[in-house]
């Protein structure tokens, strides 16, 4: 568990610490707790053809106008879909798959990052955001990252520029918060390392051998990260009958939601050019 349970008290102190506008976050900023992130995790639905019912669901009550919470289809797959408007250039996308194996209730992967989501809507849409922010779940990740792949495609190669960042949440609830290194941009490792330091969030970099929905992204030369949370026997937990939401840790999905919060409110304020940094569209 990579002793995160050892940080628990003290990171939960420290987080207090970060309550809105400690850091000139605006007050409209609404910050979730670890109880009702793990009461969202608890609705995890085991069978696949419900759960876009049920993110739909998830997000109306996470507050988002039933007339912005649209479903795009492109190339046979359905993405769930709720874009914000910003008062500047830049846009920032920030998605997790909805769909799971047949195996399981996909509770780790990949509800989690569903409702770590949908509270991240929640805390940021009564914001005046300074970039359009993107949030998106995405469908048919398990059939080959379909979803993500189909919402690149439609992305114009004169706009690519315009896309600041990339944050994707898959998997969290077996550890602390960790970057897949092989599927994420180092300039956003980086920025998400500094950040967690400066939360006292333990952090990890990790490879694993795998897909994410970071990938299609990053190839379209926007910069992009994949978080998780996944410890030592994962193998054993994710695409089983094992993935259940009794395996899922609350304290790790709540770290994974309060680091990727921070990030994005970061990416927000900071110049597109920061994150892109030498990126050239294709």
């Amino acid at each position: 568990m990579y002793r995160f349970r050892l940080f628990f008290v003290v990171v939960f102190t420290l987080l207090g610490a970060f309550a809105p506008n400690s850091r000139g976050q605006d007050m409209r900023v609404r910050v979730s707790s670890q109880e009702e992130t793990t009461q969202d995790v608890a609705l995890a639905p085991c069978k696949d053809n419900e759960r876009m019912e049920v993110v739909k669901a998830l997000f109306i009550k996470m507050g988002a106008p039933t007339e912005n919470l649209r479903v795009e289809k492109r190339d046979g797959v359905e993405n769930v879909v709720i874009r914000t408007q910003g008062r500047l250039p830049g846009t920032i996308i920030i998605g997790a798959h909805y769909d799971k194996v047949s195996d399981g209730c996909g509770a780790i992967d990949n509800w989690t990052g569903i409702v770590a989501l949908a509270h991240i809507y929640r805390s940021l849409k009564d914001v005046p955001l300074q970039k359009s922010i993107i949030f998106v779940a995405f469908g048919k990740e398990e059939k080959g990252l379909l979803g993500s792949k189909a919402m690149v495609r439609g992305i114009p190669k004169e706009e690519v520029g315009q896309y600041c960042a990339m944050v994707n949440i898959d998997s969290l609830g077996m550890a602390a918060p960790q970057a897949l290194e092989n599927l994420s941009s180092k300039v956003l490792i980086d920025r998400v390392l500094e950040i967690a330091q400066r939360m006292k969030i333990p952090f990890n970099k990790v490879t694993l051998n795998a897909e994410a929905d970071s990938m299609p992204f990053k190839d379209k030369r926007i910069p992009a990260i994949t978080i998780s949370a996944v410890g030592n026997g994962w193998e054993g937990v994710l695409h089983s009958k094992n993935d259940q939401v009794t395996k899922v840790n609350g304290t790790s999905v709540y770290l994974g939601y309060r680091l990727v919060l921070e990030l994005v409110s970061e990416l927000d304020r900071l110049p597109c050019e920061v994150s892109r940094g030498d990126i050239k569209s294709k």
